[in-house]
């Protein structure tokens, strides 16, 4: 028996089998590769950049044109031409581009781009001062093409809708100082201009020679804005007063001298800009833009339907706004010009909304007495609807800071966002492209 359940000898294991190697596709980037023959066959048909370009091209160029020193038969070197620079900027406000730096960067790395520049080359320094210097061209190039599509007849301004859109300004919290602050910053500036004045006239090497150039430019420059803070001094002292304050306590930035601290909608209080924009219901163009110092949109009321009037050659017939744009005086002069607003009345101290008071003029009285219809609360919905939805656009296209100082500038900036803006609208809607003659694929119009 013991024999039969003798142990018996241990077989040895097999040794598990190696893992077969993975196989992947790895990149040989020495390889030679045969490319088509030009940047016109690597863009798709039907981009967005070519219907930017076919946009530039109905455009009249003839001011940025104008500003141009290079003429036949005269010495220079010539600069890109300006339909190159508007596409690029134009393209790239849509992209959310606002650099000009990295603008300059993708005109060299992506293929959107250099199609774009077809061969030509730029830097960030002459791309900031095209789209800087030719801020009025843009207005201009905003205004021609809405009067083109209203005398096709494809919109109207028979309704408008207006809000404020308030924008970090280039300056920060602690850059705003007293009138005594900036006397001595001022003072310490010129003396070292001064300074950098007498080592440039002295340096020995070309080195040297070229960082005291930058020094002394930087230098000038922070003198001339604080000049720029020193002479807003006296608007500032004036709101101060008008907020019960006391004028000695005013302060104005040293970094931009124009930019006020304004009450954000996140319910913090930075330095910004309000932008005003405008636009018509039927299809969200902006029509009319502006941007004040202020952080109140009443006084801009009046002044925006103005602009229309001036820019359009006709005034809204019905203007759509919220409760911080309704005045007395600008329901009431708006209201003599023949159009009709739409603002929720300010409750009462009663706790009653659009209550009529003992100085109501005939006009107001009309007001109070159409909000209180459904028929003006249906239309007056479509504020949101239009207006907040052109904001949202902006700020998707990176309209959250501007990186210029100065209110012209700062507007500038604006007219190229309104002008990319009505460019989308406009592919979107064939009867708007028909009139621009753009090609848009059947899949974006309407």
């Amino acid at each position: 028996m013991s024999s039969l359940f003798q142990t018996l000898p241990r077989q040895p294991v097999p040794p598990a089998p190696a893992p077969a190697a993975a196989r992947v596709r790895a990149p040989e980037r020495d390889q030679l590769i045969l490319c088509p023959g030009s940047l016109d066959e690597l863009l798709p048909r039907d981009h967005l950049a070519r219907m930017v370009v076919a946009f530039v091209a109905q455009l009249d160029l003839s001011a940025p044109y104008a500003a141009i020193r290079a003429r036949e038969g005269a010495p220079g070197h010539p600069p890109p031409d300006p339909r190159l620079l508007v596409a690029l900027w134009l393209y790239a406000t849509i992209d959310g581009v606002g650099s000009a730096r990295e603008l300059a960067r993708l005109c060299e790395a992506h293929i959107a781009y250099q199609w774009l520049c077809g061969g030509v080359s730029t830097n960030h320094h002459r791309l900031s001062d095209f789209r800087l210097a030719h801020g009025a061209w843009v207005d201009a190039a905003l205004t021609h093409s809405i009067a083109a599509l209203l005398a096709a007849g494809v919109i109207s301004l028979a309704r408008t809708a207006q809000d404020g859109l308030r924008v970090r300004a280039a300056a920060g919290s602690a850059s705003f100082r007293r009138q005594a602050s900036l006397r001595t910053h001022l003072a310490a500036a010129e003396q070292q201009v001064q300074t950098l004045k007498r080592e440039l006239e002295h340096a020995p090497e070309a080195s040297r020679t070229r960082q005291q150039a930058a020094e002394l430019r930087a230098a000038t420059e922070r003198e001339a804005r604080l000049k720029l803070a020193l002479a807003a001094l006296p608007a500032a002292e004036a709101r101060t007063v008008r907020n019960k304050g006391k004028g000695e306590d005013a302060r104005v930035s040293s970094t931009d001298a124009e930019a006020t601290v304004m009450k954000m909608p996140g319910g913090g209080f930075r330095p910004a800009y309000n932008t005003q924009l405008t636009a018509e219901t039927g299809h969200g163009l902006v029509v009319g833009t502006d941007v004040t110092d202020t952080g109140a949109d009443q006084p801009s009321l009046v002044p925006m339907v103005g602009q229309i009037g001036t820019r359009d050659g006709q005034y809204p017939g019905e203007h759509l706004v919220d409760g911080g744009f309704a005045g007395r005086d600008g329901i009431t002069q708006l209201a003599r010009l023949g159009v009709t607003v739409y603002a929720p009345p300010r409750q009462s101290k009663t706790g009653e909304a659009g209550a009529a008071k003992p100085d109501d003029t005939p006009e107001l009285i009309a007001w109070r007495r159409r909000m209180a219809t459904d028929e003006a609360q249906t239309i007056y919905r479509q504020r949101a609807a239009t207006i907040e939805w052109v904001n949202a656009g902006f700020r998707n296209r990176g309209f959250r800071q501007v990186a210029v100082r100065g209110r012209h500038k700062v507007r500038s900036i604006v007219g190229w966002q309104a002008l990319a803006h009505n460019l989308l609208c406009i592919l979107r809607h064939r009867a708007l492209a028909e009139v621009f003659r753009l090609p848009v694929p059947e899949m974006v119009a309407a």
